[in-house]
């Protein structure tokens, strides 16, 4: 160990911890500068080698076995950014707190905030400057009517720019988007084919599930690859016009995925940042044409019409904008869509509709029939009005099975198949009736606590639907799930609450109508 001024120098170590988007440091509480050069738990610190610098939380610890005096550890995501050998001289020092810190404090205090301020704190974030507390308070402090729409233009702008941006160089680059909540629903795997098998590029790059039971990445990897690198990605796409895979290793828009790690634990998710982390990403990944698909239901993300309505100008404001084109749809959210919650089931829901098998969900066939129908409208060849037919006429022919399977042999087919959790139990019901209401977010849950997305075959399998006649006794739903410790919890959860109500026909709800 040497001093070098204000530097310390220190061998390095990798620890083999996995911090989640979040740079940490480790320090032995032995180490002869600890104390003398006053660093302090939980604080920053900048780290150099190579020419690199990373800022870390900086974390000390009393076993030599994790990391010993003279040396720094660095958890799995510092250790790579950093591009150093483990023994390596790294320097360390006590790092001063981000200048954009009193742009989130003026924030806290009410003020509006520039296009400047906002390039200033994404800057920081993506470059670890920032505490998971402080991006915690940045986002509580623009939170609900924390942001005007300016702001959250500028917001917009600056994740966008905070990574790479793709051109594909061709005038019409499509994609979609639903803004969530609704488990099951699974219509991007359906759309993308049947719209690339039009011949319409559609590079789709997905996110995985981090509070719902199954991504469509997580989806998607159950039949092949999602993980690719960003020049695999374009081969792909430039050789079937579409691609299933997912985004995070394609860094577009990188401040957003930092965000949401911090976001979802604290249930934070304001109109305002969901419209800036979605439009951030379709920018960056070169979309020219969007359709966004915003569910509306009891217990859905978005659960009253006039919530729906104002989101969708908050979304065509930043669109125009923005230069995007730019279209929302809303649609039924009262249950969820298709038959399976969980990635082995969503998938087998979705080659289902693909091959056009008898026991597909219909309600899944017909909301990607609508949504990939929209987006074929944006083909100036398509007059409007045709696009549903042309993209039910694919679906029936075989086109979009077909090209689904090219998707699938492009990226990778994955050597083994998943299969459902070997351990399952029924949820019957306790009287006659018919469903009136499915909770969303209560099936979504049991099929997290069954094991779902970590294990591919768990998750829920829904026998009965809203408007479905039921027998006392007879299976309204299936959990699936791997280990008993999971089966244990989601049975318990489901004794508790099935997430079905049932009730006289009159009762049932009338779905809202396409918007």
């Amino acid at each position: 160990m040497a001093l070098h001024k204000n530097k310390i120098s220190l061998r390095l170590r990798r620890v083999a911890i996995d911090t989640y988007r979040e740079n940490v440091a480790y320090l032995n509480r032995d180490c002869d500068i600890y104390r003398a050069e006053g660093f302090q738990a939980l604080n920053k610190i900048k780290i150099s080698a190579n020419g690199q610098t990373i800022y870390a939380v900086l974390n000390v610890v009393d076993d030599a076995s994790i990391v010993q005096p003279g040396e720094l550890g660095l958890s799995e995501q510092a250790f790579d950014q950093v591009g150093a050998d483990e023994g390596f001289s790294v320097q360390i020092a006590q790092a001063e707190p981000p200048a954009s810190m009193d742009a989130v404090r003026r924030k806290i205090a009410g003020a509006r905030l520039a296009m400047e301020d906002f390039r200033d704190i994404v800057f920081d974030i993506i470059n670890n400057r920032y505490s998971k507390m402080e991006i915690a308070a940045f986002l509580v402090a623009s939170g609900e009517s924390g942001l005007d729409r300016e702001e959250i233009l500028y917001l917009t702008r600056a994740m966008t720019e905070s990574g790479q941006r793709l051109n594909w160089h061709e005038e019409i680059v499509v994609d979609k988007h639903c803004i969530g909540g609704i488990p099951g629903n699974r219509t991007s795997m359906l759309v993308v084919p049947i719209v690339a098998a039009h011949g319409m590029l559609i590079p789709k790059t997905s996110s995985r599930a981090i509070t719902s039971p199954s991504g469509t990445a997580d989806t998607m990897e159950v039949l092949a690859r999602v993980e690719l690198s960003p020049s695999h990605l374009h081969d792909i796409v430039r050789q079937e016009r579409a691609c299933l895979a997912w985004g995070g290793t394609a860094r577009l828009a990188p401040a957003d995925d930092i965000l949401i790690s911090v976001e979802r634990p604290l249930g934070i998710d304001s109109s305002g940042q969901m419209v800036a982390s979605i439009l951030s990403k379709k920018l960056a990944a070169g979309s020219t044409h969007l359709l966004i698909d915003i569910p509306v239901g009891p217990t859905a993300k978005v659960r009253h019409m006039r919530e729906a309505l104002q989101l969708r100008k908050l979304f065509e404001y930043i669109g125009d904008r923005s230069g995007i084109h730019l279209e929302v749809i809303i649609t039924d959210g009262s249950q969820p869509v298709g038959n399976g919650i969980g990635p082995v089931l969503e998938a087998r829901d979705v080659m289902q509709v693909l091959a056009n098998h008898p026991d597909q969900p219909a309600d899944l066939r017909q909301k990607s029939l609508r949504l990939a129908g929209r987006i074929l409208e944006f083909d100036p060849d398509v007059r409007g009005g045709y696009g549903y037919s042309i993209a039910r006429d694919i679906l029936d022919s075989g086109r979009a099975l077909a090209k689904m399977e090219a998707i699938i042999e492009a990226q990778g087919k994955q050597p083994l198949e998943h299969t459902l959790g070997k351990l399952h139990f029924d949820v019957s019901a306790d009287s006659s009736g018919f469903v009136t209401a499915i909770d969303n977010y209560h099936m979504a849950r049991i099929a997290r606590l069954a094991g779902a997305p970590m294990d591919m075959g768990a998750g829920v399998d829904l026998f009965k639907k809203v408007g479905d006649r039921v027998q006392k006794g007879e299976t309204l739903y299936r959990v699936y799930a791997e280990f008993g410790a999971d089966f244990e919890f989601a049975r318990a959860m489901s004794v508790h609450k099935s997430g079905y109500s049932l009730g006289e026909e009159s009762a049932i709800p009338k779905g809202y109508m396409e918007i």
